[in-house]
């Protein structure tokens, strides 16, 4: 599980352009707008769970936990990759998972290692489908597209789904 950030102002990135001619691409320029998700990955399943919050805190990966926990997974052995956010330290998550300790198990990834969490690359896959090199006009646009990405890969049989479910049968 992991979190991630979008805004208006979105990554650039590779493209196709006619020899000889520069893509333009155009920049937001009004006032600053951002989303952000909290998500865990099922790699078994290939899903993702997936919860916009204000902000990225404590309270909010609790409230994560809580619907991951509680709502999706009610009765099931969980097994949560984190990675080393402030917030997943603190007392206060320590305190929430402790509720959970007979059927979770946390296994905490090494610093600056995001590459061993599949659900970075989940964001990536996520990002270059419905926010690289798309200029939105409103947050609202963009949560609309950022939930038919979610759709997609909730989704058994799209072409775009993000798979790792093969490698580890």
């Amino acid at each position: 599980m992991d979190e991630t950030t979008f805004g208006l102002n979105y990554p650039i990135r590779a493209c196709w352009m006619k020899r000889g001619v520069q893509k333009t691409i155009p920049a937001f320029s009004g006032k600053r707008a951002y989303l952000h998700l909290i998500g865990a990955y099922n790699w078994r399943s290939d899903e993702v769970i997936a919860q916009l919050v204000e902000r990225k805190n404590s309270d909010t990966f609790i409230e994560f936990l809580e619907h991951l926990l509680i709502t999706t997974y009610p009765d099931r052995p969980v097994v949560l990759v984190m990675d080393n956010a402030s917030y997943h330290y603190s007392t206060k998550v320590q305190s929430a998972l402790s509720l959970f300790e007979h059927r979770v198990k946390v296994i905490w990834l090494p610093q600056y290692c995001p590459e061993l969490n599949l659900i970075e690359r989940f964001w990536l896959h996520l990002k270059n489908m419905v926010w690289a090199n798309h200029l939105y006009d409103a947050i609202q646009v963009l949560y609309d597209r950022i939930i038919e990405g979610l759709a997609i890969q909730n989704g058994p049989h799209a072409n775009q789904r993000l798979t790792f479910s093969k490698y580890f049968r």
